[in-house]
C-alpha cells in the first residue's frame, strides 16, 4: 500500500511539474535593439491571426488606445486583466492569455463574439 501511495504521489508530482513548465513555454527574450515574443507552445496559424483581427476591429477598430467604461484597449480588456501596464506588448499578451484560456483558440472566440456580440 506504501509503495502504491509513493507511485500516486510521485506521479502527481510529475503531472504538476510537466502542467508548469508548459505554463512557461511562452518566453520573451531581448535580442539587441528587438524584443521578440517566442510561443513555443503555439504557433498561430492564418486562421487565428485573422479571428484575431476581426475581434480588435470589432472591439475598438484596432485602437489601442479605445476606452468603454472598465474595458480598454485594441481587444476591450477589462482594465483589471492589464494589471496598470496598458502598452500594446502587454494588450496582445493579455489579450492571447484571455482568449485561449477561456475559449481555445481565437477562432472559438470569434464563433462566440458572432453568437454573443461580445467575447
Amino acid at each position: 500500500m506504501l509503495k502504491n501511495s509513493k507511485s500516486l504521489l510521485l506521479k502527481l508530482i510529475t503531472a504538476l511539474a510537466l502542467s508548469f513548465s508548459f505554463v512557461t513555454a511562452v518566453e520573451t527574450t531581448n535580442t539587441g535593439s528587438c524584443t521578440q515574443t517566442v510561443q513555443a507552445a503555439r504557433k498561430m496559424s492564418k486562421a487565428e491571426r485573422a479571428a484575431k483581427r476581426w475581434i480588435a476591429m470589432r472591439e475598438s477598430g484596432g485602437n489601442y488606445y479605445a476606452r468603454n467604461g472598465v474595458c480598454y484597449g485594441k481587444y476591450q480588456l477589462n482594465i483589471a486583466y492589464l494589471n496598470g501596464n496598458y502598452s500594446k506588448k502587454n494588450q496582445e499578451r493579455t489579450a492571447d492569455r484571455y482568449v485561449y484560456g477561456r475559449y481555445g483558440s481565437w477562432v472559438n472566440a470569434k464563433n462566440f463574439w458572432l453568437t454573443h456580440h461580445w467575447y
